[in-house]
């Protein structure tokens, strides 16, 4: 699979609320870039909407980020360590503020685009 990613990501393994509709459901980070992050369903239900809220803190920080994105890619990973179904969710509203704090993390935890 080719990738193409240009965007330095940092690895991200956390647990956050991913609203559709709404509706909070529990979502797992696997990694994040100042354009968005993909993330592993956990429990959701069969959906078509492609936008969502997000709501997360990043390691080491108390302040919760709040952002809105597209589902921009859909995958079902078949590696032992990572799987089920993912997808990639680009963010379309975010606070200059919660964007400095992602850029941040991504300068101090990452590294190239690459598939992970």
């Amino acid at each position: 699979m080719s990738d193409k990613r240009k965007a330095k990501r940092a690895p991200l393994d956390i647990y956050l609320n991913k609203y559709m509709g709404g509706v909070p459901y529990m979502s797992r980070a696997a990694d994040i870039s100042p354009e968005g992050v993909s993330l592993a369903r956990l429990i959701e239900p069969q959906h078509e909407a492609k936008r969502v809220g997000l709501q997360f803190q990043l390691p080491g920080s108390e302040e919760i980020i709040y952002a809105e994105g597209e589902v921009v890619r859909e995958w079902v990973e078949l590696s032992t360590a990572k799987r089920g179904e993912r997808s990639g969710v680009k963010f379309t509203l975010l606070t200059e503020r919660h964007r400095k704090m992602i850029d941040a993390y991504v300068d101090r935890h990452g590294r190239p685009g690459s598939e992970n």
